[in-house]
């Protein structure tokens, strides 16, 4: 659910930018985005400016679950974060921003067919 909540997050969205924004291939993002709309959750939409691209867009059903999706992660949240002072909620965050950028640039790397050097 995942790809639901970045999509009523960012609705509009294209394939490739909600695919990129997950850190997954595009072929994985095809498959969650193919099942989520067979089920009813997100429908696509021609993209006015350019033909090649369908916005996705949550639906009523996608609207409907995404306030107990968003419940759940912000208790887990707060379950993990428990006994935690605010400032070293923001050091994790911080270290884990960190950590997602270091690997950011090599994801792209090997995303466009390179190889990486051991």
């Amino acid at each position: 659910y995942l790809y639901l909540v970045r999509i009523c997050e960012n609705p509009g969205i294209i394939q490739e930018k909600l695919a990129e924004m997950i850190k997954v291939d595009r072929t994985t993002a095809a498959r969650a985005i193919k099942k989520l709309e067979m089920n009813g959750f997100i429908e696509k939409k021609d993209d006015l400016h350019n033909k090649k691209n369908k916005n996705l867009f949550p639906t009523e059903k996608g609207k409907n679950v995404y306030p107990f999706i968003k419940r759940e992660n912000d208790y887990s949240d707060t379950v993990a974060l428990e006994g935690f002072t605010q400032e070293e909620a923001d050091t994790i965050l911080k270290l884990v921003q960190r950590v997602r950028k270091n690997i950011e640039t090599d994801w792209e790397f090997v995303k466009k067919g390179n190889k990486r050097n051991y």
